[in-house]
């Protein structure tokens, strides 16, 4: 699915799968969130008691790292966002800014890769999934995902059935070979 989208959702999924962030987290990534001399972003979340963006650090794998370098060097140096859009409001005003939500992505998505319709947040239990699987330890998985009950992680990868996780397994072993959706991807 991945692979049929242009170069900027590709970048906005893999953002998505590889640090297992929130649609919402990666919406408010600015470029003060990422280093990429030393390979992390800081996603910020609201999923924590209280309501207050709350920062939380992961490292970027080496194909995150990338999207992001040329993002960087890409990029329009008067928007913080990494990513962003332009769009008119209801008063006919023309408004630059972070993503609210990017939901009508994923219906075409799926569609023009010819899978079953699933959100955004069906990757970030599948990189999950992929971590469970590979046996790292769930007090990591917990840290990556964010969550801040153990037991939320534990509901989490459990609602992953074996199926899946074979399925994912198979996947993510497929995309460390050269594939026939590397041809159709742009470097």
């Amino acid at each position: 699915m991945i692979a049929v989208a242009d170069r900027e959702v590709q970048d906005y999924l893999l953002t998505i799968r590889d640090t297992m962030g929130r649609m919402g987290e990666v919406n408010r990534l600015t470029w003060n969130d990422v280093n990429l001399e030393q390979r992390f972003v800081v996603l910020h979340t609201r999923k924590k008691k209280g309501g207050h963006l709350t920062p939380r650090k992961v490292t970027m794998t080496q194909r995150l790292h990338e999207a992001l370098s040329r993002r960087h060097n890409e990029r329009d140096e008067t928007n913080p966002w990494v990513f962003w859009h332009t769009y008119t409001n209801r008063a006919g005003e023309k408004i630059t800014g972070p993503y609210q939500e990017r939901n009508k992505i994923m219906r075409s998505l799926c569609q023009k890769a010819g899978v079953k319709y699933f959100r955004f947040h069906a990757l970030r239990h599948a990189s999950a999934s992929v971590l469970d699987h590979r046996r790292a330890r769930l007090g990591d998985i917990q840290r990556i995902l964010g969550h801040e009950n153990r037991r939320t992680t534990e509901i989490y990868l459990h609602s992953i059935g074996d199926d899946q996780r074979e399925a994912i397994a198979t996947l993510e072993q497929s995309s460390r070979e050269n594939s026939h959706t590397e041809s159709h991807i742009d470097k």
